[in-house]
């Protein structure tokens, strides 16, 4: 169907002598063009061996969830006639042991808050509606086994 690459580039910098001793960060190049630092979770790997400025793959899933669900639903919306002013999700990802002690995301967490033009209200329940839609759509929620939460603010 359709094809993405990412090349992820590295080259060992030691820090301090012994095998563990190198440095974690690294370049992500996708597809398109973008440049974006990567590293290990400082919560994973201790500083200095991490880079606290790189973002961790724990991170980018959380934002590839995220945004998966936003262009669903801005698709959706578009598609109920809605004009969207503005979309923004504090979204979380929740580290936990499993049962066979391997750490895992398992829970993330999205927040989304929509701004609707004023032209365009929304119906009662249509927000929800739309939010539930763009989860059952999103390529990536249907491709992991984590459990992903979507909280509407009040």
């Amino acid at each position: 169907m359709s094809q993405h690459t990412v090349t992820v580039q590295w080259e060992r910098r030691t820090l301090t002598p012994g095998r563990h001793g190198y440095s974690r960060a690294h370049t992500l190049v996708f597809d398109g063009g973008a440049v974006v630092p990567g590293s290990s979770s400082p919560s994973v790997v201790r500083l200095p061996y991490s880079d606290p400025a790189g973002v961790d793959p724990e991170e980018m899933f959380v934002a590839s969830l995220s945004s998966c669900h936003m262009l669903w639903f801005l698709d959706l919306a578009a598609r109920d006639g809605l004009v969207v002013e503005s979309y923004l999700d504090t979204a979380e990802g929740e580290m936990k042991t499993r049962e066979d002690g391997r750490l895992w995301v398992a829970r993330v967490t999205l927040q989304p808050e929509v701004v609707l033009a004023a032209s365009t209200p929304a119906a009662a329940g249509q927000l929800e509606r739309l939010h539930h839609r763009a989860h059952e759509e999103c390529f990536l929620a249907n491709s992991v086994k984590t459990e992903v939460v979507i909280r509407l603010p009040a």
